[in-house]
């Protein structure tokens, strides 16, 4: 699960992971966070539509993902053409409400995302292993601002039955790692077994999506 694991992905392009669609999760739940109009920050957000959609909604988006291939389609298949800035130390690809920084989550600063009122996670907490994911919750205490409000989309499911990503992650998970610094209020969970082969075909016998409101405090 190191970069090259999934730069490797990229550019052999199995990025099953990416949603052809907009989430929609998203849609049905970003209304309860009643945002403002401020920017929403997304981390590991690949070349993800779901940025598409909280534009729509009227808010200014800064992702950040590390594979610059998946930056340069994100705009290329949105028809867009960003400047890229590299001024910050960090590549951002900048076009409108778009702003996408190209790098290491890890060495983002609480500076650079200061501007951040909101967040979405529906691909970065299951993508990441355990020691990995402990840093990221870390990190993403130390950078957000207090506040900051969002959405957190999370699988859940036996863990020894199946190795990930996608990882799976409990409320109990997000409560130790997160508890201290963000107020955690589950929103919803839907059975979603059958739409994932992956998980059938290997005997998992319960597969939960949760969507999870987080605040930071």
């Amino acid at each position: 699960m190191e970069p090259h694991f999934w730069h490797d992905r990229w550019q052999r392009q199995r990025i099953g992971f990416h949603q052809p669609q907009i989430n929609p999760f998203l849609v049905k739940h970003w209304p309860a966070l009643q945002a403002d109009a401020g920017q929403v920050f997304v981390p590991l957000c690949g070349k993800t539509l779901d940025l598409h959609y909280l534009v729509e909604q009227g808010h200014p988006v800064l992702g950040n993902e590390f594979n610059q291939l998946a930056v340069e389609q994100f705009f290329a298949e949105s028809q867009l053409q960003p400047h890229i800035d590299q001024s910050t130390g960090i590549p951002c690809y900048q076009h409108g409400d778009y702003q996408l920084l190209q790098g290491d989550f890890f060495a983002l600063t609480a500076e650079q995302l200061q501007q951040c009122s909101h967040f979405y996670d529906r691909g970065a907490l299951v993508a990441l292993p355990e020691e990995m994911r402990q840093r990221y919750a870390a990190h993403l205490k130390a950078i957000l601002p207090a506040g900051c409000s969002g959405l957190a989309i999370v699988l859940d499911y036996p863990q020894a039955l199946l190795s990930g990503p996608p990882f799976a992650i409990s409320e109990a998970w997000l409560n130790q790692h997160l508890g201290d610094a963000f107020t955690i209020k589950q929103l919803a969970s839907y059975d979603v077994l059958a739409d994932n082969g992956k998980f059938v075909s290997n005997g998992v016998p319960w597969l939960r999506e949760n969507v999870y409101q987080l605040t930071r405090n």
